[in-house]
């Protein structure tokens, strides 16, 4: 495996280089396997998108503030049974993205041996500035194939909530049916098990 990565790969201080050759797509268990041994570590910044190993953009202040908001929103709503996450691996089909927020079943000793999947998943969010045009195509693409029924973006830029359900999980072109997008005075509803849980105003989470 440690011939797929060196360490000029992995150096991220260098601008990226678009390939024009064809390149390699790792799998889940692959991209398991590279960090077991040693091969990505904590301090690269990288999750597995669709079968890519994507760089994941610093964050900056506005970022880290709302998605430290939103989890402590949510926290206080999300019903006994459930817990709220941040910027931790959960594992889908062909990718292993970190979402900024996601609400998950059970509690965290529940996977001492792995991470939460699409079927423990009530809800995932994503925070985006500089990875906007990520967040609306791949992000959305992998979450409706994975099922995730509650898909929300929060738009930085255009300061707005894009709330995303009824996922479609064709392989062709996996998406999500619907759209709804709220001003940051609306208040936004959160299900879980397809029961209402609370609401959020997202005017009062983002500084």
């Amino acid at each position: 495996m440690s011939t797929f990565l060196s360490s000029s790969v992995l150096n991220f201080e260098q601008p990226p280089i678009v390939p024009t050759e064809p390149v390699w797509r790792f799998s889940v268990e692959q991209y398991h396997q590279m960090i077991h041994l040693g091969i990505l570590t904590k301090d690269d910044p990288v999750e597995l998108l669709e079968g890519w190993i994507v760089r994941k953009m610093p964050k900056n202040p506005l970022h880290r503030a709302t998605t430290k908001l939103t989890r402590n929103a949510l926290e206080q709503i999300v019903p006994e049974g459930w817990y709220v996450d941040a910027q931790e691996p959960i594992t889908l089909d062909d990718s292993e993205p970190e979402p900024d927020v996601v609400v998950v079943k059970g509690n965290t000793r529940d996977y001492l041996d792995r991470h939460p999947g699409a079927k423990d998943v009530a809800l995932v969010i994503e925070v985006a500035d500089s990875t906007l045009e990520r967040d609306r195509n791949s992000k959305n693409r992998l979450y409706a194939r994975a099922g995730i029924l509650f898909y929300w973006l929060v738009n930085l830029p255009e300061q707005k909530v894009e709330v995303y359900t009824q996922p479609t999980t064709s392989t062709i072109k996996p998406t999500y049916q619907q759209r709804q997008d709220y001003s940051l005075s609306d208040e936004i509803v959160v299900f879980i098990e397809g029961l209402e849980v609370g609401r959020i105003t997202v005017r009062d989470r983002i500084p």
